[in-house]
């Protein structure tokens, strides 16, 4: 069984949630930018939690139209690891395990549901320095082939 890439620090005397997650890496002018979601002043990779029994394409879409209101294609997969956190907003200790794909955004299908996520293409180093769990900056790096 191979051993997943892991990123945070891990409290020992806390007890974290796992919340398995999908998340795209949507890169724009030759990968010179890559697409990120600002929540705040907080910088995300579009996606999110999978609900229930969904598949991890089937949550990376939903995720992708809510925040953004765009369909996406789901290319190649770029590989798992987790991420040990605090999450303020939901006041609780997580284990988030991504799931990270390769992503080309479709059609504008809707005006996004969630007003205060506000997608921009940024540059990478601006998203390397700038996203909050480090497991989606590994996955970007590692898309871009640099692992």
């Amino acid at each position: 069984m191979l051993e997943v890439l892991t990123f945070g620090e891990k409290i020992e005397a806390m007890e974290y949630e796992p919340r398995k997650g999908c998340y795209g890496v949507i890169f724009y002018e030759n990968k010179s930018k890559v697409g990120i979601v600002n929540i705040k002043g907080r910088y995300f990779l579009p996606g999110g939690g999978i609900e229930g029994k969904e598949s991890d394409n089937d949550c990376l879409k939903r995720e992708v139209l809510e925040e953004l209101g765009f369909d996406v294609r789901i290319g190649d997969f770029i590989g798992e690891a987790q991420q040990y956190y605090y999450s303020q907003y939901y006041k609780g200790y997580y284990r988030n395990i991504g799931h990270f794909y390769a992503c080309q955004l479709g059609e504008k299908v809707m005006e996004p549901i969630e007003e205060d996520h506000v997608y921009e293409m940024v540059d990478i180093e601006i998203a390397m320095e700038k996203l909050v769990h480090e497991h989606q900056s590994w996955a970007v790096w590692r898309a871009l082939g640099k692992d």
